[in-house]
């Protein structure tokens, strides 16, 4: 006798004397069992199949990306890399997270505040939304924060050994990064899920991998 699970009906049941598969006569196509398992695990339900148009607009919008991306860099390079010989006598290196910042906040001018506080955050904006348009990998706020704070360290590093009238100041790439951060979450995040297809996250992946191994067999 052949025990069936609530809910589920198998696709064919052997006929232990002829010895040919028999169709369920209730549900001859098996789309009962089918709808169970996709209901059951997430994981197993395909993947949404993209038109050609589809996918010639998703390259399209990546190319776009990077051509403003390397547009963006060269931009980047002018602002941060240009000599400053009249500034030489008048800047200083900051290495303690928060002391510029609060030397711009203790200005009696508000207008050089915002100036320098603002400018700063404004600096990295595109990063937060072409970054993830070009490239799915740096899809995430952390992963932002990450690469641009990144970026900007070695700009920074680069401004302060190199370059005359430029010094290193890490909070400017505290304030480069919080900008591109903030981009991405208001806007970047929506363009890149326009442009890449939806992924199912690595802990829902390698949860649903356990469960389908430790499910018992019959």
């Amino acid at each position: 006798m052949v025990r069936l699970r609530a809910g589920r009906r198998p696709l064919r049941q052997p006929n232990r004397q002829s010895g040919v598969n028999t169709v369920d006569p209730v549900d001859p196509l098996g789309t009962e069992g089918a709808r169970h398992t996709t209901a059951a695990d997430p994981a197993a339900r395909p993947e949404p199949t993209r038109s050609r148009g589809a996918r010639v607009l998703r390259s399209v919008a990546i190319g776009l990306g990077v051509l403003a991306l390397v547009a963006f860099a060269l931009v980047l390079a002018r602002v941060t890399f240009t000599p400053q010989p009249e500034s030489q006598d008048l800047v200083t290196g900051n290495t303690d997270p928060g002391s510029s910042i609060r030397s711009y906040l203790d200005r009696p001018e508000v207008r050089d505040a915002v100036r320098q506080i603002g400018g700063n955050l404004v600096l990295c904006t595109p990063l937060g939304v072409l970054l993830p348009v070009v490239s799915a990998r740096l899809r995430g706020p952390l992963r932002i924060l990450l690469a641009v704070g990144v970026l900007m360290l070695v700009v920074e590093a680069v401004q302060g050994w190199f370059i005359v009238g430029r010094a290193f100041d890490i909070d400017d790439v505290i304030l480069n990064a919080t900008g591109a951060f903030l981009a991405y979450v208001f806007l970047g995040r929506h363009l890149a899920a326009r442009v890449h297809p939806r992924r199912t996250p690595w802990w829902r992946r390698e949860r649903t991998t356990k469960a389908l191994e430790e499910r018992p067999t019959e």
